[in-house]
């Protein structure tokens, strides 16, 4: 069933939201296409058709806004984001995330963590600058100097460490700042606040888009810019911005939850076994057949002195009725569990409907477990459930064999 609406802000579920038809014009279109937030199809008489999918997040161009709510919750999907990148983003970095949209919420985060990171003035830290100066500071680049100005005596080519604020951190906060701050109908507020922090940071170099992101590493030094940064680094990676190169100011962050929910389950599996030694692979890949021709690539694969030893398979299918395991995600199981020659594995999905299961597998020593995650529940409770399971499966791996009767 479709709706009509008139642009303006349109709120939609991931997945299971009916269809909104839109009159839009062709740079709406290619602007919604272009982010792949949501379907954008014709219909009749410049009318189109916008549907969600497995996408979250919000997109702005100009005066119409679309919105694809997460069915785990807007605080869950931003921890679910940052701990796939980093396993140090901690639940207290998304604690009190307003639940009244995604730019709001975005905007209003950044500034109430930026801002404590500020409170005691910007960090600072010794950087390396390389200049032309007309007097010697630091190490002279002969090399440099005689390629740019041969028999030339001044400015001089030089390398020095100067103490500024130009550090990767500070270079992180203002991008992210400044990312948002082209975010196009920011509320008022919002705007002063980000234009007040963005002061404070002058003379820190902004980022390019697309630019890969400085690495910081946590220090007693920096720690009260922890949360800020984990932020900012979440913001740049899924957050973009036109401030209005075409025709309308445009803003994007789109994610994809499939991905996200594997890649979560990926860290948080490997953070789980870290303590039993060997490596986790996420994805694994294994030959499937003699001949190597064949490749099997599970989502998890824990390996110890170069041996399997567990597997695990993360199905995010959370449309209606899907939460029951299905013959199919069993049989690609246990020919991970055959061509490993592992006795156990593991089936996780999203928001499963059915208790925890196991099935032995006639004439084989295989057991398949299938068990369900509550994605909406508190992120501790949620990394506790993980790490069980990985002790479950590391407890099964070590079990003595049981021969089939």
């Amino acid at each position: 069933m479709n709706t009509s609406a008139t642009p303006g802000s349109i709120v939609l579920t991931e997945v299971g939201s009916k269809a909104v038809v839109l009159a839009l014009d062709d740079h709406q279109v290619a602007a919604l296409r272009a982010a792949g937030l949501v379907t954008v199809s014709p219909v009749v008489g410049g009318q189109w058709k916008i549907k969600a999918g497995r996408k979250v997040g919000a997109i702005r161009v100009g005066n119409l806004e679309i919105e694809v709510t997460p069915k785990v919750g807007l605080a869950n999907m931003l921890f679910f984001l940052g701990y796939a990148t980093n396993p140090g983003f901690r639940p207290e970095d998304v604690a009190g995330v307003p639940t009244a949209g995604l730019w709001p919420a975005l905007a209003t985060s950044l500034i109430r963590y930026t801002r404590r990171a500020l409170a005691s003035g910007p960090l600072h830290g010794y950087v390396t600058v390389d200049d032309a100066l007309p007097l010697v500071r630091g190490r002279i680049r002969f090399g440099d100097h005689a390629a740019a100005r041969p028999g030339v005596p001044l400015p001089v080519e030089v390398r020095y460490d100067d103490h500024s604020n130009d550090i990767p951190e500070n270079r992180l906060l203002r991008t992210a700042v400044q990312r948002m701050l082209a975010v196009p109908r920011l509320r008022d507020a919002d705007q002063t606040d980000l234009t007040e922090l963005d002061a404070r940071l002058a003379g820190v170099r902004v980022l390019p888009q697309g630019a890969p992101l400085p690495v910081w590493r946590p220090s007693r030094l920096n720690a009260r810019y922890a949360p800020a940064l984990r932020l900012s680094e979440l913001i740049l990676r899924h957050c973009s911005a036109d401030p209005g190169a075409g025709r309308y100011a445009i803003a994007a962050f789109v994610v994809n939850m499939e991905k996200v929910f594997e890649a979560f389950i990926g860290v948080a599996l490997r953070e789980a076994l870290s303590s039993y030694g060997g490596h986790t692979e996420t994805p694994g890949k294994w030959p499937l057949d003699v001949g190597h021709a064949v490749r099997i690539e599970p989502d998890v694969l824990h390996i110890i002195d170069g041996q399997p030893v567990a597997v695990f398979d993360a199905k995010y299918k959370i449309e209606p009725g899907a939460g029951k395991p299905t013959n199919a995600d069993v049989y690609q199981m246990l020919a991970y569990c055959t061509a490993l020659n592992l006795r156990s594995g593991w089936i996780l999905y999203a928001q499963g409907t059915e208790p925890p299961t196991t099935w032995p597998i006639r004439n084989t020593n295989t057991t398949i477990g299938y068990r369900p995650l509550n994605l909406r529940q508190p992120p501790e409770q949620l990394l506790k459930d993980v790490n069980i399971l990985a002790h479950l499966a590391m407890h099964e791996a070590a079990a003595p064999l049981h021969h089939p009767a």
